[in-house]
Formats: C-alpha cells, sequence, structure tokens
C-alpha cells in the first residue's frame, strides 16, 4: 500500500462535462481536498460547451492539458443520438490509444438489488470493433458498417485482462464472443485469448457465448470474475452488471493506454449528463467519486484512496444522507458534506 504524499502536488486534467458534470466534479474535487490530496486541477472544456466556444468538440487546449498532465478525471459529456458531433468518448479513446475499459462492477453496502454477491470486472477492448466507425452508404436503402478486429488489438486487451487477474489477486479470465456466429472477427479474438492464456497457466479460463452470458448474468452473477470482451459486448454487458449494483450512477471506469510511449488514463463516471436535473442540487456524485478513487490508486495516493472509499461505504451503510436516485431525500451538497464528515474523522 502507498503512502499518503502531502508534500507532492499532482497535475491532472478535469473535464466537467456538462448537464450535471460541474455540480459532481465539484463534489468529488472537495471531498478529494478533504483527504488532504494536493492536486492542480487543469480545467478544460471537451463536448457541447466546448463546440459553443471553439467550434470543435475537442479543442487543441484541451489536448495539450491532456498530453502534458497524461491524467484525467472526466465528467458526463452529452452525445447527440443519430446526429451532432461524434462521441467525445471514442475521440479520447482512439486519440490516445486507451484500449483497455476496466469496469468493476461490485455491491455497495445498503443498496437493495437482487444480488448482494457481485464482484467481477469487465475488460473491454476500447478502440475496435463498430466503434472504429467504419461506416459505408452502398445505396440509399443500405449502410455498411465494419466490425474491425485485429490480432494486435485482440492480443493486447486479453493479455491487459490476464495482467489485471493477477494484479488484483483474481482467479479466472473469462472471454466472451459470438464466435459461433461471427467466426472470423469474434473467431480471431477467441484465437487470440487462447494463445495469450498460455503465458498464464496460473489463471483459470472460460469461454462463453454474449447471449448466454448475460442469462448467467441475471441468474448467477457471482458465478464470474474477470470477463474479457470485444468493444460492442463491453460496452452492453457493463451496462447490465452496473444494473446488478444499483445502476450506472454507482458504476465507474478507467480507460488505459499507451500514447507516444508514455501511460494515459482517463478515469470517468459512466452515466449520462442528465440534463433534467442539472441545476438542482439533486445528482449523485458516486459515480466520478469511485473513478476518482481509482485515479488516487493510480497516481500512488493510496491511504487517501482507502480513506475515501471508506467514509463512501459507511455513509451508504448508515443510509441516512442519499441523494433522491439512491432512495434518500437529500441534496447533492449534503450527501457530499456526509462524505467529508466521514473523511476528516478517520
Amino acid at each position: 500500500m502507498g503512502i499518503l504524499n502531502l508534500t507532492k502536488e499532482h497535475n491532472i486534467t478535469l473535464l466537467e462535462g456538462d448537464g450535471i458534470g460541474p455540480e459532481i466534479s465539484k463534489s468529488v474535487i472537495k471531498i478529494i481536498e478533504a483527504a488532504n490530496v494536493k492536486i492542480n486541477w487543469e480545467k478544460c472544456l471537451a463536448g457541447n460547451n466546448a463546440f459553443l466556444k471553439y467550434g470543435e468538440v475537442l479543442p487543441d487546449e484541451t489536448l495539450q492539458s491532456i498530453k502534458k498532465n497524461k491524467i484525467v478525471l472526466k465528467a458526463p459529456i452529452t452525445t447527440p443520438i443519430g446526429e451532432g458531433f461524434s462521441s467525445v468518448n471514442v475521440q479520447l479513446r482512439r486519440y490516445f490509444d486507451l484500449f483497455a475499459n476496466v469496469r468493476p462492477s461490485k455491491n455497495l453496502p445498503n443498496i437493495k438489488t437482487p444480488f448482494d454477491n457481485v464482484d467481477l470486472v469487465i475488460i473491454r477492448e476500447n478502440t475496435e470493433d463498430i466503434y472504429a466507425g467504419i461506416e459505408n452508404q452502398i445505396d440509399e436503402n443500405t449502410i455498411h458498417g465494419i466490425k474491425l478486429i485485429t490480432k494486435k488489438g485482440s492480443e493486447r486487451i486479453c493479455d491487459y485482462a490476464f495482467q489485471y487477474a493477477i494484479k488484483n489477486n483474481r482467479k479466472e479470465v473469462a472471454v466472451v464472443t459470438k464466435a459461433n456466429i461471427s467466426k472470423l472477427a469474434d473467431g480471431l479474438f477467441l484465437k487470440c485469448f487462447r494463445n495469450i492464456a498460455k503465458k498464464y497457466p496460473e489463471i483459470k479460463t472460460r469461454e462463453i457465448l454474449v447471449d448466454n452470458l448475460c442469462m448467467q448474468l441475471v441468474m448467477k452473477p457471482s458465478q464470474f470474475d474477470v470477463l474479457v470482451m470485444p468493444n460492442l459486448y463491453g460496452d452492453i454487458v457493463s451496462d447490465l452488471c452496473a444494473g446488478l449494483i444499483g445502476g450506472l450512477g454507482v458504476a465507474y471506469s478507467a480507460n488505459i493506454g499507451k500514447y507516444q510511449n508514455d501511460n494515459f488514463a482517463i478515469f470517468e463516471a459512466v452515466h449520462g449528463s442528465a440534463p433534467d436535473i442539472a441545476g438542482k442540487n439533486l445528482a449523485n456524485p458516486t459515480g466520478l467519486l469511485r473513478s476518482a478513487i481509482e485515479m488516487l490508486k493510480y497516481i500512488n495516493e493510496n491511504s487517501a484512496a482507502e480513506k475515501i472509499e471508506k467514509a463512501l461505504f459507511e455513509v451508504f451503510k448508515e443510509g441516512k444522507i442519499l441523494t433522491p436516485d439512491l432512495g434518500g431525500s437529500h441534496t447533492t451538497e449534503e450527501f457530499t458534506n456526509e462524505i467529508i464528515k466521514k473523511v476528516k474523522s478517520l
């Protein structure tokens, strides 16, 4: 475990997003400050707010900040459906080659769900599949969408999954495909998994089709440990798993990769920007806070990460001061202040 460094100041890019993004970002910053972590937050714009100011959703100023700091905490950014600008998330992942999306799903105290023993991790390939954005209009009635799967992309995400399992004392890695139908594309991903698995004989392996996985997850999720899969399946299954622990409001993620031989990481809440409650002091910052906890671990502020996580869990366990989406009646500010009170008491 790391020791809290009270003297070092970290430079981290903050993308506040839109909708409830600025509100939950403010909450998370206050909680981190209460844990005595010194961070110089470089606030930058992305998405709709950036487009309104700069005419582009990822302005050079933002990209330069990320290149310099190499670490980002990112609040939700609205992505238009079917029209408008393309997903900022996808653009960031592709630009910085953040090939691994890590989505843990583990029960929180006192959050009633059908299962109380969920503790699994989705490792999602983050740059390929249909998210490569390769679409061709054949004629006015026909579109071809290309499912891009490569040996390089498949091998490195499978290798990352096994390394993650070893580092985090996990026992099994299961590969998720639809290789019975997508015999070439998913077949390549499965073949790469089998080859990589030979390097890690101490880790158990399993192969499962994505449709069967979805059924098994809503029947007995405790049977799964680490799951690795191509991009589209990972997008869908990780949201399904968020539902097993209370919804997207409490889910979190990390995007890990290399850019120009340097390690880069973007930590983000996975829920939407919730414009319907923006500015009403009702938003739940848990998802972004849990992402920030993972960020603190990443920068070796382990003591602060443990303290904040313990404080958060105590607030959930007591169940007295929670936001409306968690079944409570308290504001974002009240929920935040309760966590801060716990942090300072630890």
